[in-house]
């Protein structure tokens, strides 16, 4: 309306879209791309001979040598053999390619495990517990899903913990009028920013066993860990030190995706979610056959991202950008996060928790005295 503002612009900041706002890509990721989707390039000579190698490989696992090609539903063989690689350098325990599925990013990934565990009717119908503040894709979906979405809190007063009495609450609650039967854990938090400790798994873990809950461990922030003290633990390393009987029967899902962390490739996600605790994570009439059925083939185009960043190794003067690169992007990131955090909470009314990880701060804004007794 014409009306002056002491501002020019509005930044777009709710979702984490880390290219849109100026984070520049990995040079080897997209190297190995542009040589996948245009092989014509594998005779340029400013491209380095470890990203063509790279390429050589991948397009030799599609079909007809073209990124072009579908590729088997739970996606191209080789990339799966190389996210089983990364996952056992991550966590040091065995990973099976078989019990690993690639997916069009996180999102998609999440939905279709929902699509799997999701039955039953009235008091029968699955719950879904999932954290409050939560990442919208998990209301959405269970409300597509006509399933049951069982709320449980986290302690703000606490950075943003994971209680698991406040669990059994929720549980408790969702029990009365639906079948609980998934938990979702966001870890590192999204929106809050926190990061779990090892002990806190273990509850989790321990309670999921009591309860018979399905865990789904969204874990695309792993490497956005900043406060110090903090660490990332995979819930599938826990779940498997912790032994028998957890890693013989809890079942669980885990996600990762290239489109979070250090690389930002939101407009071209690739995802991978491997099984936690046995090669028969979800039902037996599930994995005979029935399992292409919720999963769309991801294609060729999400293995030459996934593939550069799991599979090593690279040339040294490669080795040497890609580390620098990572380094860059990761401090800038922290910088950000404490920025963000000590702004706030200079303002008057506005208290912010510590942000240990993952992209966003979710301060508590107070209203003042004046402006509530206005509204009453």
């Amino acid at each position: 309306q014409g009306v002056p503002k002491p501002f020019t612009e509005v930044i777009r900041a709710n979702i984490g879209d880390a290219h849109a706002m100026g984070q520049k890509p990995i040079t080897f990721l997209r190297q190995v791309t542009a040589l996948c989707l245009y092989p014509e390039l594998l005779t340029e000579p400013s491209i380095p001979e470890d990203a063509k190698d790279r390429a050589r490989r991948l397009l030799a696992a599609c079909g007809g040598q073209s990124a072009g090609a579908y590729s088997a539903s739970p996606g191209i063989e080789l990339v799966r053999q190389d996210v089983a690689r990364f996952l056992q350098r991550r966590d040091g325990v065995p990973a099976k390619p078989q019990d690993i599925f690639l997916s069009t990013g996180a999102s998609d990934a999440i939905v279709s495990i929902l699509k799997l565990l999701v039955s039953g009717s009235g008091p029968s119908r699955t719950g879904v517990l999932i954290p409050i503040p939560q990442y919208p894709l998990y209301s959405a979906a269970i409300a597509e899903l006509s399933a049951v979405q069982l709320n449980y809190y986290l302690d703000e007063e606490h950075c943003w913990a994971l209680d698991v009495a406040e669990l059994r609450r929720a549980l408790a609650e969702g029990r009365r009028h639906c079948c609980p039967r998934v938990l979702c854990i966001i870890n590192p938090g999204n929106p809050t920013g926190q990061v779990q400790s090892r002990q806190c798994i273990e509850d989790v873990i321990k309670f999921a066993f009591e309860e018979k809950l399905f865990l789904m461990a969204d874990e695309v922030y792993q490497d956005n860990v900043y406060a110090e003290g903090s660490a990332f633990h995979s819930f599938k390393k826990v779940l498997f030190e912790m032994g028998p009987p957890y890693s013989e029967v809890v079942e669980l899902a885990s996600f990762h995706s290239v489109s979070k962390g250090f690389m930002g490739e939101a407009g071209r996600r690739g995802c991978h979610h491997p099984t936690g605790a046995t090669t028969t994570w979800v039902p037996p009439r599930v994995g005979d056959g029935d399992v292409t059925t919720p999963w769309v083939s991801p294609g060729v185009g999400d293995g030459d991202v996934t593939t550069p960043w799991v599979h090593h190794p690279m040339g040294a003067t490669t080795a040497w950008l890609s580390r620098q690169e990572k380094q860059a992007v990761l401090s800038a990131l922290a910088h950000k996060a404490r920025l963000t955090q000590e702004i706030f909470n200079q303002v008057p009314g506005i208290r912010c928790n510590p942000v240990q990880g993952a992209m966003y701060s979710f301060p508590r804004i107070e209203l003042p005295p004046r402006a509530l007794d206005a509204a009453k």
